[in-house]
């Protein structure tokens, strides 16, 4: 499925204001000779409706971009915002209130709960937003049928393929209707077809949801169907492009 970056959605992205910014951002680990600089001064701008694929060497950054916007880890230095808001000056309860409302997740390693059904694990990241019974499994149907799987809502884990398991952890990530999917090598431990159908069921979120992809990946072909590509090296942005796609 590829990317159609042309006509009224394209520019629509081109000018809306960003949904993240980020401003010379630098993430610090150690101090003195045992000193590491993951992040290095990193700025970038994502905007709403963009599917923005983040590559580099082990090493560079990547995921520690990641954690920073998805507030799982906090920068040294430098700003990040979320809608014009200022993350860093938000407490622990208000960035639990961003994740929870506004961010989904998408990991390697699927992360399901292993005797607990597909509709059970869509539905626990609906039970800290205090959604009653009913409406959790209304909308947990809903997000396992928009990635083909409502038939298997019944299945825990071991019942599942890889690939399953994964449009899964997406119906998960879906569920709580978040503005942004952040998504850490969510084709890391598929085979090459199961890959290409997890990369096409996220390029159908974005351009008719329009829900915005951040994602991190160290496979090239994966990379392209974004729109835009990030390259980092040693904690800096190396590079920003449009993808092969969207060029």
């Amino acid at each position: 499925m590829p990317v159609d970056p042309s006509g009224d959605r394209a520019a629509k992205i081109a000018t809306d204001p960003p949904l993240i910014e980020v401003r010379d951002i630098t993430r610090i680990y150690g101090t003195g000779e045992a000193e590491v600089r993951a992040l290095d001064g990193v700025s970038f701008d994502i905007r709403p409706g963009e599917f923005v694929s983040v590559m580099g060497p082990s090493g560079s950054g990547k995921s520690t971009a990641l954690n920073v916007l998805g507030c799982l880890d906090s920068p040294t230095s430098g700003h990040y915002l979320f809608n014009g808001v200022e993350v860093g000056g938000l407490d622990g309860d208000q960035r639990a209130l961003l994740r929870r409302h506004y961010l989904g997740f998408i990991f390697q390693g699927y992360n399901l709960l292993p005797r607990t059904t597909a509709l059970q694990n869509v539905e626990l990241p609906l039970i800290y937003k205090g959604m009653s019974r009913e409406e959790r499994e209304t909308r947990a149907i809903a997000a396992l049928d928009k990635v083909g799987l409502a038939q298997r809502a019944h299945h825990d884990p071991s019942q599942l393929s890889g690939g399953q398991q994964q449009r899964v952890a997406i119906a998960r990530a879906l569920a709580g209707d978040p503005q942004v999917i952040l998504a850490d090598e969510p084709t890391g431990n598929l085979d090459t077809k199961r890959s290409v159908e997890i990369m096409e069921l996220m390029v159908e979120l974005n351009q008719s949801d329009g829900i915005t992809i951040v994602m991190v990946t160290h496979e090239d072909d994966m990379a392209e169907f974004g729109s835009r590509l990030i390259w980092m090296v040693d904690g800096k942005v190396e590079s920003d492009r449009p993808t092969k796609r969207a060029a």
